[in-house]
């Protein structure tokens, strides 16, 4: 069956699954495969759990008017985009010559505790312990490339589904 005529509730559910298996791929590595996630890490799980639950929410309210659905597609482009960004900071961190500052410093855990909100947030993203650092690959690209490659992925698809022209139907 081709994934581009499924109901806008099946399509967003799919998503939904896609996000759960994502993160449930990266906790896998970190607990079976012993990769430690740097902060910019659980940022891209943040984002994606985020992501996931736009699709979840948007799947189970399944809205018949094209506002609706229109909604949640902005609603996941905002979750993708910032998890784009997330990710993309990540890969171009990796990229950058060894001892060139590319790394994010302290544990999530040490620095959520010793720094207020913003602080910490512009800590992580400014990227000074591991970020740099290629610990995982797959065809050629590290974690942070393919989940890159996921955001943009999964923010097209929800914006597909949110936006395509449907029959009216009583399944939507």
């Amino acid at each position: 069956m081709n994934p581009f005529r499924w109901s806008f509730r099946t399509q967003y559910l799919m998503g939904f699954l896609a996000c759960v298996c994502f993160i449930a791929y990266a906790i896998y590595t970190q607990f079976f495969d012993d990769l430690e996630p740097c902060p910019l890490c659980i940022f891209q799980r943040i984002a994606f759990a985020a992501l996931g639950l736009v699709f979840l929410v948007g799947g189970l309210h399944s809205p018949r008017k094209a506002g609706g659905r229109g909604f949640y597609a902005c609603v996941a482009l905002i979750a993708g985009v910032v998890g784009m960004g997330i990710a993309g900071r990540h890969v171009w961190l990796q990229h950058q010559p060894l001892g060139s500052g590319g790394s994010c410093g302290p544990t999530l855990a040490f620095m959520t505790e010793t720094m207020g909100p913003m602080d910490l947030i512009r800590k992580v993203l400014t990227g000074t312990g591991d970020c740099g650092a290629v610990d995982w690959k797959f065809l050629g690209l590290s974690m942070p490339e393919w989940s890159l490659i996921c955001f943009v992925v999964m923010t097209l698809w929800a914006l597909y589904a949110g936006f395509k022209k449907r029959k009216s139907s009583w399944l939507h």
